[in-house]
């Protein structure tokens, strides 16, 4: 039988992962359809290049594992497989507002062609 400070901690234990709602599914980004959001997600969504090639950049929360906020670049294959061990890029953010500034951008370049741009650029 748990006691109340068992329970307690493990209710602590859990709120820390818990994801901010109130953050989640409010980016827009014209010309790129959003995609189901998963349980720490902060935005996701479908990237077209001029090429028709299209990728997932995700942003999620991570800081229960010690990454603090992920943007991360995924292939997306037949309009609808998202290969999540392929990961073209990822970048780590201090903070939900930088990581969505990030995921923005990245969404943005893809549209626009940039991808390489993405992976040769160095982070500094």
């Amino acid at each position: 039988m748990s006691t109340n400070n068992e329970v307690a901690e493990e209710e602590q234990q859990y709120s820390m992962v818990a994801p901010v709602p109130q953050a989640q599914g409010v980016v827009e980004i014209v010309g790129s359809p959003s995609v189901t959001l998963q349980t720490l997600d902060l935005a996701r969504h479908v990237a077209i290049a001029p090429n028709g090639q299209r990728y997932v950049v995700a942003t999620f929360n991570d800081t229960h594992m010690g990454r603090q906020y992920v943007t991360a670049i995924y292939p997306q294959q037949s309009r609808y497989l998202t290969l999540f061990r392929l990961l073209i890029k990822e970048k780590s953010s201090e903070n939900a507002e930088q990581a969505i500034r990030q995921h923005i951008e990245w969404v943005q370049a893809i549209q626009q062609g940039k991808l390489k741009q993405i992976l040769n650029k160095a982070e500094g």
